[in-house]
């Protein structure tokens, strides 16, 4: 019979760093838009990125699983991109068009998830390959505001070389999400089934 882990509860160190990154969010929007340091604000969406791991290694390492971590983790990471996406597009880091597609994606994942939880579906968890997807996302759109020419400015010689190598990361991130995005056709089959069996179980 397989262990199943205790519930952590919701005040637990890996909560609290997911909140912490929620918190900044808005910060990077007013870095962005009210005082104009595109820089600074690239750097903190980077960081806060990159920090996505963190949350999850210590509620492993330090047992501190959660429901409530569960749910709050990849609903902090949606927002993270779905905000990091809309910012970069209107301050003409990136095509509407890309960010279009890319935002298109976290939507249909976000409502396909509400849809299996109210028909009764398990959870799912996030495939190791969607975070890939997803780091890989969140530092090519810090990148795409660092070198684009917003405002018609000079483009320095790191910023020009940067920029394809930008264009080839966004690029393999957003394939990676629409493929791992139907790689999860077939968990999302199992859970629906499981969780029916379980409510008629039970």
């Amino acid at each position: 019979m397989a262990e199943v882990s205790a519930d952590a509860g919701w005040k637990t160190w890996a909560n609290a760093v997911t909140l912490l990154r929620l918190a900044l969010i808005p910060v990077f929007v007013w870095l962005l838009f009210g005082t104009g340091h595109r820089a600074a604000a690239a750097w903190l969406l980077a960081s806060l990125g990159a920090t996505d791991w963190i949350d999850g290694w210590i509620a492993r390492r330090f047992h501190q699983t959660s429901t409530v971590g569960k749910v709050l983790d990849p609903t902090a990471d949606r927002i993270l991109v779905a905000t990091g996406i809309i910012c970069v597009a209107v301050a003409g880091g990136v095509p509407w068009w890309f960010a279009g597609i890319t935002l298109f994606r976290e939507i249909l994942v976000s409502v396909l998830t509400l849809t299996l939880a109210a028909m009764g579906a398990e959870r799912i968890d996030v495939l190791w390959w969607g975070k890939v997807s997803t780091f890989v996302l969140m530092g090519a759109f810090p990148l795409f505001l660092l070198t684009s020419n917003a405002h018609h400015v000079v483009l320095a010689s790191w910023q020009e070389f940067l920029r394809p190598v930008t264009w080839a990361l966004g690029s393999f991130g957003l394939v990676l999400a629409w493929v791992v995005f139907f790689g999860y056709v077939r968990p999302a089959r199992r859970a629906l089934t499981r969780g029916r069996a379980a409510r008629r179980v039970g």
